[in-house]
């Protein structure tokens, strides 16, 4: 498998972001390793330093880009490379000893299958959750209202795969639904299949609402009251074997601090 691919960031954090957490809530994140940053986001001389390698679900890719941007200002002396993907392909990767600090993903059993491994460093910690709409191309030409539209013969519909998390929730409101949906493809990830409305390949794809509101200069996003039937948390980790274990600590903690969590609310993501 391919190690993470590098996406360099660089911007400021709030120094007092993570004022909120409590010790024995980050402790549970970080593990026993090494020594505790302080907790503070945008703390200068905390001795993060080197790269930090996040492998996030694809469906965190703005929002992470835009911590990873806050994160490097706060430290100047780190970088932080991104490897966006499924979360069951990432998963995998990790599992198989591609060198990561971090593993953000978008459902707790793909994150089980890490922590299963013995993986994870301390406990998953949820930061957020997502749920999904239907996208559909601007203007919905379709006239599409509600999931059941799906079942529609003359529409093209795009889901993601049932291993991936976005997968599993598709199939479990259908079923909550009752509504039978054959999809024309089946995507490896989030944004695979929302490409294929954006591109009018297909006339609608259940993807989350982060997606959606993403990319909202192309596609609209119709929700639907099914979607409650499978709301995703978010859990993030620190891992095993991170190559930069302070770094990966320290970047956790941002993500779960009040200013990381009004970046990801500001996405459309959830509260957990």
């Amino acid at each position: 498998m391919n190690a993470a691919k590098g996406v360099r960031v660089g911007t400021r954090f709030v120094r007092t972001a993570l004022a909120g957490l409590t010790a024995v809530a980050l402790a549970g994140l970080v593990g026993c390793g090494g020594t505790d940053t302080g907790g503070r986001a945008g703390a200068s001389g905390t001795g993060v330093t080197g790269t930090v390698t996040v492998f996030a679900a694809a469906s965190l890719t703005e929002s992470f880009t835009r911590l990873g941007k806050d994160f490097e200002r706060a430290h100047p002396g780190a970088t932080v490379r991104f490897n966006f993907a499924g979360s069951s392909a990432l998963a995998t990767q990790i599992n198989q000893g591609a060198p990561a600090d971090v593993f953000a993903s978008a459902s707790p059993a793909t994150m089980k299958t890490v922590t299963d491994a013995g993986n994870g460093a301390g406990n998953p910690r949820t930061f957020v959750r997502n749920q999904l709409v239907i996208a559909v191309p601007k203007g919905n030409p379709k006239g599409v209202t509600g999931l059941s539209d799906l079942a529609r013969p003359e529409l093209k519909v795009a889901q993601c795969a049932p291993e991936v998390p976005c997968g599993a929730a598709a199939q479990k409101v259908l079923a909550t639904a009752h509504a039978s949906v054959t999809p024309v493809t089946l995507e490896q990830d989030v944004r695979a299949a929302l490409s294929k409305v954006k591109l009018g390949e297909v006339d609608a794809a259940l993807v989350y609402r982060t997606d959606a509101k993403a990319a909202s200069a192309d596609v609209d996003g119709v929700e639907f009251p099914e979607s409650a039937s499978a709301i995703n948390d978010y859990p993030i980790i620190v891992l095993k074997s991170a190559p930069n274990s302070a770094g990966a600590r320290a970047f956790a903690a941002a993500v779960l601090s009040e200013q990381g969590r009004s970046v990801l609310t500001a996405a459309g993501f959830q509260a957990p």
